[in-house]
């Protein structure tokens, strides 16, 4: 405890807190998405435990990864079956949300579906951005702590800002979980697998029309989601 609070009162300390803040609110803009999606049909209460909630998750699996996330790398088919996935919320994310009385059990239990949805969407995204994270702590498993946890409020201000945006503008949720299926796109070619399928081709080529397709699926599946559930497309 003692050699903390030295480490505490060095300026290298308090750089290496802001550098491991910034890289993280700099790598939470489709986590920032994820949660903005998933809490927009809850009543106001619910919401914002869901905000909080959601973003806390997304750091302690950040904090989880850090420790395996070089081995979970290396896992053939591993970014494959999570690109799908992503896709999968993405597209569900586009069909129109509940809106269930605040307090009620229908609205707790929406909450706790908002805050898997984002659990599941932030162990997906966050494989590749954790190494930053890491090499930001240099080994300091405290400092990646107190970091993080610092970068709650912030994260949790950016789903905020961009939920009162679907508030405004409606359409831009269309244009949330194609971001979404862009990431995914990208998570899918990344895959060791898929890198050995396409060895030979111009991989910058192939990334770009990964990610492209990842959009079509995700606004095509919701679009698909929307019609069956008797709602318009075009509204949401």
């Amino acid at each position: 405890m003692a050699a903390i609070w030295i480490e505490m009162t060095q300026p290298a300390f308090w750089l290496a807190v802001v550098e491991i803040i910034w890289i993280n609110v700099l790598l939470s803009g489709d986590n920032a998405v994820v949660i903005a999606l998933a809490c927009r049909g809850l009543p106001p209460r619910e919401r914002r435990w869901a905000m909080i909630l959601g973003a806390g998750v997304a750091v302690a699996l950040r904090l989880f990864f850090a420790g395996i996330v070089s081995l979970l790398l290396t896992l053939p088919y591993l970014k494959i079956v999570g690109a799908l996935l992503l896709l999968w919320i993405a597209a569900k994310l586009l069909a129109p949300p509940e809106h269930d009385e605040e307090g009620t059990p229908e609205a707790a239990r929406d909450l706790w579906r908002a805050v898997r949805i984002v659990a599941v969407a932030d162990v997906v995204m966050s494989l590749d951005n954790v190494i930053a994270l890491a090499a930001a702590a240099k080994g300091q498993y405290v400092l990646l702590v107190f970091g993080l946890a610092v970068s709650i409020p912030i994260v949790v201000a950016g789903s905020a800002a961009i939920l009162s945006l679907f508030g405004r503008f409606p359409t831009l949720i269309w244009g949330g979980s194609a971001i979404l299926g862009w990431v995914a796109g990208d998570i899918f070619v990344t895959d060791p697998i898929v890198g050995d399928f396409f060895h030979g081709f111009d991989a910058d080529r192939i990334e770009v029309a990964a990610q492209i397709a990842g959009v079509v699926l995700v606004l095509g599946a919701g679009w698909i989601l929307r019609r069956a559930s008797g709602a318009t497309p075009h509204r949401i």
